[in-house]
């Protein structure tokens, strides 16, 4: 018995769902929440490129005028799926290593840093509130489809990372903060590998605690507000793409009196993702903010490469049975 290409696709789907290179650039990939057999699990290896007028490593992306950021940065992490309350659950965590560099002018003093080294962990949770039940074996992963699906997202990111508090640039924040999302995805059309479309929207709340220590000041943040949209669609059984857009607004920080402005960013791009094998998923992608005219104005501009293993012990062991 061969490894039939609905197997393939099994656990293509497990992969796809389990990538995780979301925390950092406070964009989730495409087909992110796409459901399949609960108790697959995942470790992505992922590497971002990003640069722009805020600290790349702060989702609360406190912009400092007329500054220049860099950041070079890998992940790793791992995820799990399972079956909570009959409703499919993931739980995954996720650890962030790198370098930033780049000049600002604050407090009267310039800065010209660069620091490197471990940032902030983040921990999820994701259950489905709304959609088809969790899928617990090979006949009903062969016949689902999401149709309309909602989710509820909680992330907690741990101030473990690296952090001086007479540096502008740190890899950790300081300060615990998270976010709570619904995550939504509409399939268009039929659901057959190399024709799925989807319309997937990740509205989400960013929450703060304040970080007493900013170069020996108060620095507060104001929840910040983000809506993430893709259109996605299969361009061949192995190949898809999405066009990503990216919102966010609110977020105003203060510093010691000194109050921010409330974001308001628009950012575009695309994704482009590659089943490999079964078991390995290659994702690219660009994001570039566009409303950016102003020094005050958040700028943005993000490249994702990301490398996930998954697997599936169901389905590794219909590949043994089947000799591959």
């Amino acid at each position: 018995m061969k490894f039939s290409l609905g197997m393939r696709t099994t656990l293509a789907a497990v992969i796809l769902m389990l990538a995780l290179p979301h925390s950092v650039s406070a964009q989730v990939p495409a087909r992110f929440y796409w459901k399949n057999l609960v108790g697959g699990s995942a470790v992505p290896v992922i590497y971002m490129d990003m640069s722009g007028n805020t600290n790349p490593m702060d989702p609360a992306s406190f912009v400092v005028p007329e500054s220049s950021f860099e950041a070079s940065v890998a992940l790793g992490g791992y995820a799990k799926t399972f079956t909570l309350f009959d409703r499919s659950a993931l739980v995954a965590a996720l650890l962030p290593v790198g370098r930033i560099s780049g000049g600002a002018s604050l407090f009267g003093r310039d800065f010209t840093e660069s620091t490197n080294g471990f940032g902030d962990p983040t921990l999820e949770f994701v259950i489905n509130v709304l959609g088809p039940p969790a899928i617990k074996n090979i006949p009903q992963a062969m016949r689902y489809e999401p149709g309309f699906s909602l989710d509820l997202l909680v992330d907690l990111i741990v101030p473990v990372g690296e952090y001086d508090n007479d540096k502008l640039l740190n890899m950790g924040q300081n300060r615990w903060y998270g976010r709570v999302a619904a995550p939504i995805v509409w399939q268009i059309g039929s659901w057959v590998p190399g024709r799925r479309t989807t319309l997937e929207v990740l509205p989400s709340i960013w929450l703060f605690d304040d970080n007493d220590d900013f170069l020996g000041h108060n620095l507060s943040t104001d929840p910040k507000f983000q809506v993430e949209a893709h259109l996605t669609r299969d361009f061949h059984e192995h190949l898809w793409g999405s066009v990503d857009i990216n919102w966010m607004g609110g977020g105003k920080s203060s510093l010691e009196g000194m109050d921010g402005e409330d974001l308001d960013m628009v950012g575009v791009g695309f994704t482009l993702g590659y089943q490999i094998n079964e078991n390995i998923q290659l994702t690219a992608g660009y994001l570039a903010s566009v409303s950016d005219n102003d020094p005050t104005d958040l700028q943005m501009d993000v490249f994702k490469v990301s490398l996930v293993f998954g697997w599936h012990p169901l389905v590794e062991g219909m590949k043994r049975l089947g000799g591959e």
